[in-house]
């Protein structure tokens, strides 16, 4: 599956179709607490991330929010 990941193609290797954010994550093996994670431009809320799915084509930005003073 052929996605742009943060502005960069990205090919993942997968039989499925589609994917969720978080088979995602594991397999880019993010584990940062604070992301921020938008499918071809729309935000998903953390609780969906088993539930919000993306496809071949698909735009997924996964932005890790830092803070600090």
């Amino acid at each position: 599956m052929k996605i742009t990941l943060n502005n960069n193609i990205e090919v993942i290797e997968t039989s499925e179709d589609r994917l969720t954010i978080n088979q995602l994550l594991q397999i880019k093996k993010y584990s940062f607490k604070n992301l921020v994670v938008k499918i071809n431009g729309e935000l998903v809320k953390r609780d969906s991330y088993d539930q919000a799915k993306f496809k071949e084509g698909d735009k997924v930005d996964v932005i890790h929010m830092i803070s600090g003073g």
